[in-house]
């Protein structure tokens, strides 16, 4: 047999052998407090080291690496920072998350909206994460195909599918239980490669020359460093990936895992895009998948430890898609019509991760930018920041979480159709309208929350005799 059938069936062979692993890691039956919950069979919270590990590599998705790779070669370590700042969400989340819960009792994001703002605006919130799980399919699932074959070859769609469907069959033995206790095993598989491709690259390079590919201006990536430093305060609340698990242990232990995880994933995707800065200065260049074109112009060994890596990623953020979606579908939505589903919300859960599976694989095949999914739809939920950062600062209204919420989204859609006025652009730079639209979207969405709280106040205090 030929030495490239030999690489071929052993790169087959190690997608296979994975899904069987994590397969054999799920648990073989579930509860609903497993399921939806994370719980173990005696009903028991998951332990916090495997929250935090879960909180950790649920946020690392296959899509950001590849983006951290390949803001690091297109703008040196300053691209490197401006991604990693994304994972300041993860600390902000926590603590926001915390204060939810011991101030006003929240349970979870969906029916907190609904009892202080409106069954309303819960029901848009839902339809926000719907769109947010939807493009968390195929960006990984492509990043996955792309270290098998050419976007939209044969083996680029075999490998996204396969990996899809050894994703889903552990993700239907046990939803979030399944997804917090592979999770664990995909962190661990996940570092280990990543110190591999680091020593594989990093010693080539002197510290000075690393930092010679970074000019700390504006149109040369601080723009998207601040961009990520605005949308931080609004887009990881859009993600049940990473909030899901704020409301499944006591407050002070998921304050500390999300922390942790946060401070963990910021150093971990400043080291990834690493790999990018290294692609620059070694001729390589900017594309739309660097860790990719890296790998293959490295070597096999490099292929397959960077195969590894994203594999590894992709799939604890798809399993932990799949069990929000499941969480979603069965259990907060038909409590928000008043209806408790009680053991068919499995069977219903189930039900929606076969339709994601297929439904969220059509972008991959049709071919979009894996960047688009985070820079666009967070300029579309920045009026989601003052409602969970400001709640109770001013009376709550309904008004004010439409008017924060549609003003966001608007902004988010004419930025996508160009219709932001050039006069918002900030700088010069490739991100120069997306910061400015994030700039002042944020003031408007803030304004529009805030101003109907503090009228509702004067007026009802007018009306007092």
């Amino acid at each position: 047999m030929e030495s490239h059938q030999l690489i071929g069936i052993f790169f087959w062979g190690f997608l296979v052998v994975y899904g069987a692993l994590m397969i054999a890691l799920s648990p073989h039956s579930v509860t609903l407090g497993g399921f939806f919950n994370g719980e173990d069979a005696q009903g028991r919270r998951a332990a916090p080291w495997l929250l935090t590990s879960s909180i950790f590599i649920s946020w690392i998705f296959a899509k950001s690496v590849t983006n951290a790779a390949n803001l690091g070669a297109s703008y040196g370590l300053v691209g490197g920072v401006a991604y990693a700042t994304y994972w300041l969400s993860i600390p902000l989340a926590g603590l926001v998350i915390y204060r939810l819960r011991r101030r006003f009792g929240a349970t979870g994001l969906v029916s907190f909206l609904s009892t202080h703002y409106g069954r309303a605006a819960a029901v848009l919130f839902s339809a926000a994460i719907l769109i947010r799980l939807f493009n968390e399919i195929w960006s990984n699932t492509a990043v996955v195909g792309g270290y098998y074959g050419d976007s939209g070859s044969p083996p680029f769609i075999i490998a996204a599918l396969l990996f899809t469907a050894v994703t889903l069959a552990y993700s239907l033995r046990g939803g979030l239980r399944s997804s917090i206790l592979t999770d664990a095993m995909q962190a661990v598989i996940f570092l280990v490669a990543l110190v591999w491709v680091l020593g594989l690259v990093l010693p080539q390079h002197s510290v000075a020359a690393l930092v010679s590919t970074s000019h700390w201006a504006l149109d040369a990536g601080v723009d998207l460093l601040l961009v990520a430093g605005l949308q931080i305060f609004s887009y990881p609340f859009h993600d049940p990936v990473l909030t899901d698990r704020g409301f499944i242990s006591d407050e002070k232990t998921v304050r500390r895992s999300f922390l942790i995880a946060g401070v963990l994933g910021f150093f971990a995707i400043l080291a990834f895009s690493l790999i990018g800065v290294h692609a620059s200065l070694t001729g390589v260049g900017a594309s739309d998948n660097v860790p990719a074109a890296l790998a293959k112009s490295s070597g096999v060994i490099a292929l397959l430890v960077m195969t590894v890596v994203m594999v590894s990623a992709a799939g604890s953020t798809l399993d932990s898609t799949f069990s929000s979606l499941a969480k979603l579908a069965g259990r907060e939505l038909p409590l928000l019509a008043g209806r408790d589903l009680g053991r068919k919300a499995i069977g219903v859960g189930m039900a929606v991760m076969v339709a994601f599976a297929l439904l969220g694989n059509l972008p991959m095949l049709a071919g979009t930018d894996i960047l688009k999914a985070t820079t666009i739809s967070g300029t579309m939920v920045i009026g989601l920041a003052p409602v969970f950062l400001l709640h109770g600062l001013v009376r709550p209204t309904r008004l004010g979480f439409h008017l924060s919420f549609w003003i966001g989204l608007g902004l988010g859609l004419a930025l996508t159709l160009g219709w932001v006025p050039s006069s918002w652009a900030i700088g010069e730079g490739k991100y120069a309208s997306l910061l400015g639209t994030n700039l002042y979207g944020l003031i408007l969405c803030t304004l529009g929350y805030l101003l109907p709280g503090v009228f509702s106040l004067r007026w009802a205090g007018a009306a007092r005799p």
